[in-house]
C-alpha cells in the first residue's frame, strides 16, 4: 500500500499512460498544481481527489484509501515469458513429474496445502471440489472470458508431438476440438490464509503463482519441497490454473478477489519469436517489463472465469482449465467425481474426525455441474462411512475415552511407541548426553466384519494426513481382525518440547510426495548418522508393540494343559519354509550424466549359484517421485565388462555369482533432461536364452 497520495497518483499516470498535462487539463488545473501533487509537496482537496479519480478510471474510494484499484476485463491480457538469449530451452515443469498423473494425487496434494495453510483458532479448513463440464455456448463464452484467442496460437506451437509435455497438448487440443467439450475443476478452500504477499517479492501469492520449487513451509506443516502446487498444473491438458484469492490480511489495501492465472507450457516459437514457455494472465505492469501483475477483480469477471466464491471467509479458489486423469482411468464427469471422493477419504479421512470437544481439522466435498446445472449433488465426506474402525480410533482419542485392554469391539488400545530423536548436524549438544524421546501414541482397534482391507497400520503427524498405511506382518495366529494408527508429533495433541523435534524430523524423513517415511536426502543433510535407523526402528517398534498387544494373555492356566504327553501329541510346530532358488540382483550401480546428456553406468549383478548361466536383458527406467518408472532405451548395445558376455540377441550370459556390465541410455528416448531424473536398472531373465 503507497504511504501517500504522492505515490499513489505517480503509479496510477504511469500505470495508465497519462501525462500530468493531460490530467491537469481533463480536472481543470493546472499543470503546476498536478506537479506538485506528483511530488508530495501538496496534496489536492477531496473534490479534486474524486475528480482525479475519475479521469483515471478508478473509484473515489481507492484514491481516498491509497489502495490499488480494481481492473476492468478490458486491461487483462496473457504475457509470455521471452525465451533466454543464451538458447537454453524447458521442455516443461519438471516439478509436474514429481507425481503420477491422476485425480487422487491432485485430490491428496491440493487438500494438505490447505490444511498447511488453516488460520489458527480451532475452527476446521473447508475444501471444495467443484467439477464443471462445459459445452456449446457455456464453453464458448468462458473461453472468451479467458482470451482463449491470445493463447491457443501458443498451445499449438508448443505441441509438440516429439516431446511428453509437447503430447499431452496436442491431445487436449485435438479432444477439445474433437468434442467440444471442457472440463473445469475448481479447488476451494475457506478458513485458510490465502495467497498473501507481494507480487514479486518474497510471500505465498509469489511462492504458488511466480516459483517453482519454493515451498516456504515449516513446523508442523506437510509440504516442503515446493512440489504440491504442481499437481495443479499437471492436472489441466494445457498446464492452465487460474486463481482467486480472498486474503487474511490485506495487499495493496485490498482483502477480496485477488486473481490470476499461470500457463505452464515448454519451451516454443511463433511467428520467428521464441518463447521460454511459462505465460501470466493479468495486469500489464508499467514497472517491468514483459510481465503481468494480479489483478483485484469485479464480481463479473470471477462470475465469467468461473471463479467467484461464494463466501468471504479468506482462502483460495484455485481453477484447472481441461482437467484430466492422466492415468486414462476416469474420463466422464460422473467417474472424475467418484475418483475426487476416494482420494480425499482415502487420505484425510482422520483429519475429519470430529470429537466431543475437539472440531475437526478440516470439513470436505465434491460438486459437479453441466453447464451451470447440478450433475451430482455437493457430497460431503464423513471419515465414519469410509473408515468406520479407524475413524472409530482417533475419535476415542480425542475424547480420552481410550482402554489399556480390548474386551468389546468398539474398545481401542492406546500405548506408547518411542522415538529416539537423533541429533542435528552443528548442534552444541554433548555426544555423551543422550539423545531425546518422542512418545507417539498407538491406537489398536477392532476392525469390522465388512473391513475391506484389515490388519492395517496406518501412520500420521500433525495435520492427520495419512502418509502411509501399510498391512501388519507376522501376526500371531487366530488373532483377532483390527486396525492401528499411530499418532507422532503434534497429532499427539501434547505441548511438550520432544513434539517440535519429533514434526522437524519426520517432516524432513518424507520424500516429497509424503508417502512413507524413510531415508531422504533431506534426512542425511540436517542429521548426524543413524538418522534413518532412528526412523526403521520407530516404525518396527510400531508394528511389533501390535504384534505383542494381539497376543493372548497368560492367565495363569498352564499348569491345567494336561499330560506332558498330550500336549507332545498336540503341539503344532510351523512349516518349514521352502528354499528359493533366488533371481539375480542388482548388486552396485555407478553412473553419470555426460556431455550428451546420457546417462552412463556400470552395474554390478549377483547371481544365486546354479549349474546353468543366467541369460539376463537389463532395462533402466527413469523414476519418479512417486516410484513409478518409465521405460528408456539403451543407445546401441550393452558392454560387458567381467564375468559375463553378450548373446547374438543383445542380451547378457552371467557364468559366476558376479558379473559387471556397462551402458548408455538413448537420449532420443528421455521423458524429461537426464540432470532432471534419477534412473533405476533392473535385470530380468532374457525371453530368449541362446547361448
Amino acid at each position: 500500500m503507497p504511504q501517500d497520495f504522492s505515490e499513489w497518483l505517480k503509479g496510477l499516470l504511469r500505470q495508465r499512460g497519462m501525462s500530468q498535462k493531460d490530467l491537469a487539463a481533463s480536472i481543470d488545473v493546472t499543470p503546476a498544481a498536478v506537479n506538485a501533487w506528483v511530488n508530495g509537496r501538496s496534496e489536492p482537496r477531496y473534490e479534486k481527489i474524486a475528480a482525479i479519480a475519475e479521469a483515471l478510471g478508478v473509484a473515489a474510494e481507492d484514491a481516498i484509501s491509497r489502495r490499488r484499484p480494481g481492473a476492468s476485463s478490458s486491461e487483462l491480457s496473457w504475457i509470455f515469458r521471452k525465451a533466454p538469449a543464451d538458447g537454453g530451452r524447458e521442455g516443461g515443469n519438471a516439478a509436474a513429474f514429481a507425481f503420477s498423473a491422476n485425480l487422487e494425487v491432485l485430490a491428496r496434494e491440493a487438500t494438505q496445502n490447505s490444511l498447511d495453510e488453516r488460520l489458527p483458532g480451532g475452527e476446521p479448513v473447508v475444501s471444495r471440489f467443484v467439477l464443471h463440464e462445459l459445452t456449446g455456448y457455456h464453453l464458448d463464452e468462458f473461453l472468451k472470458a479467458l482470451r482463449w484467442n491470445e493463447i491457443e496460437k501458443h498451445l499449438h506451437a508448443a505441441a509438440d508431438p516429439g516431446q511428453k509435455v509437447g503430447r499431452v497438448l496436442l491431445d487436449g487440443l485435438q479432444e477439445l476440438e474433437r468434442t467440444r467439450r471442457l472440463v473445469l475443476l475448481r479447488v476451494d478452500d475457506f478458513n485458510a490464509t490465502g495467497l498473501t504477499g507481494p507480487d514479486y517479492a518474497d510471500g505465498r501469492f509469489a511462492r504458488v503463482v511466480r516459483r517453482t520449487l519454493d515451498s516456504g513451509k515449516a513446523g508442523a506443516q506437510g509440504g516442503s519441497y515446493g512440489l504440491g502446487k504442481a499437481a495443479l498444473w499437471a492436472a489441466s491438458r494445457f498446464g492452465l490454473v487460474l486463481v482467486n484469492s480472498t486474503l487474511s490480511e490485506s495487499q495493496d489495501g485490498r482483502y477480496e478477489r485477488r486473481m490470476a492465472g499461470r500457463l505452464e507450457l515448454p519451451w516454443h516459437a511463433l511467428e520467428a519469436e521464441e518463447f521460454a514457455g511459462p505465460a501470466w494472465f493479468g495486469v500489464t505492469d508499467p514497472d517491468r517489463v514483459d510481465s503481468a501483475r494480479s489483478w483485484w477483480g469485479d464480481r463479473d469477471t470471477a462470475r465469467s472465469l468461473h471463479l467467484e466464491r461464494d463466501d468471504t471467509a479468506p482462502g483460495t479458489s484455485f481453477l484447472v482449465v481441461g482437467a484430466y486423469d492422466g492415468s486414462g482411468d476416469t474420463e466422464q464427469l460422473e467417474e472424475m467425481h467418484e475418483r475426487l471422493v476416494s482420494g480425499v477419504a482415502r487420505n484425510f479421512w482422520a483429519s475429519m474426525v470430529r470429537g466431543e470437544s475437539a472440531a475437526p481439522l478440516l470439513r470436505a466435498s465434491v460438486t459437479s455441474w453441466r453447464n451451470g446445472r447440478v450433475a451430482r449433488p455437493e457430497e460431503r465426506i464423513d471419515p465414519h462411512q469410509y473408515e468406520p474402525a479407524r475413524s472409530r480410533a482417533v475419535k476415542a482419542y480425542l475424547d480420552g475415552r481410550t482402554v489399556t485392554d480390548l474386551t468389546t469391539r468398539e474398545d481401542v488400545l492406546a500405548m506408547t511407541v518411542p522415538l529416539k530423536l537423533p541429533r542435528l548436524k552443528g548442534s552444541v549438544t554433548s555426544d555423551r548426553t543422550p539423545p531425546a524421546t518422542h512418545d507417539a501414541v498407538l491406537l489398536i482397534t477392532p476392525a469390522g466384519d465388512d473391513e475391506s482391507a484389515p490388519d492395517h497400520i496406518s501412520y500420521m503427524r500433525a495435520t492427520r494426513m495419512v502418509v502411509r498405511s501399510k498391512k501388519v506382518g507376522d501376526l500371531p495366529l487366530g488373532h483377532r481382525s483390527f486396525q492401528a494408527v499411530l499418532l507422532a508429533g503434534a497429532a499427539t495433541l501434547k505441548d511438550t518440547p520432544d513434539v517440535a523435534a519429533a514434526e522437524h524430523l519426520l517432516r524432513a524423513s518424507e520424500p516429497p510426495d509424503h508417502n512413507d517415511w524413510t531415508g531422504t536426502e533431506d534426512l542425511t543433510a540436517m542429521y548426524m548418522r543413524g538418522a534413518r535407523q532412528c526412523i526403521v526402528n520407530f516404525k518396527r517398534h510400531a508394528e511389533q508393540s501390535v504384534r505383542e498387544a494381539l497376543q493372548p494373555h497368560d492367565d495363569g492356566q498352564g499348569d491345567d494343559e494336561g499330560p506332558e504327553v498330550l500336549r507332545e501329541l498336540l503341539r503344532l510346530d510351523p512349516p518349514k519354509a521352502q528354499r528359493t532358488q533366488g533371481f539375480p540382483t542388482i548388486h552396485a550401480i555407478e553412473g553419470h550424466v555426460d556431455e550428451q546428456s546420457a546417462w552412463r553406468v556400470t552395474v554390478t549383478v549377483k547371481c544365486p549359484e546354479r549349474e546353468d548361466p543366467w541369460v539376463l536383458a537389463p532395462v533402466v527406467r527413469f523414476m519418479g517421485r512417486d516410484g513409478g518408472g518409465i521405460p528408456v532405451r539403451w543407445a546401441g548395445r550393452l558392454v560387458p565388462v567381467r564375468n559375463c558376455e553378450l548373446t547374438e540377441e543383445g542380451n547378457l550370459l552371467f557364468r559366476g555369482r558376479r558379473g559387471v556390465f556397462s551402458g548408455v541410455t538413448d537420449v532420443a528416448s528421455h521423458p524429461v533432461s537426464a540432470v532432471m531424473s534419477r534412473i533405476e536398472v533392473d535385470v530380468p531373465r532374457a525371453k530368449e536364452t541362446k547361448a
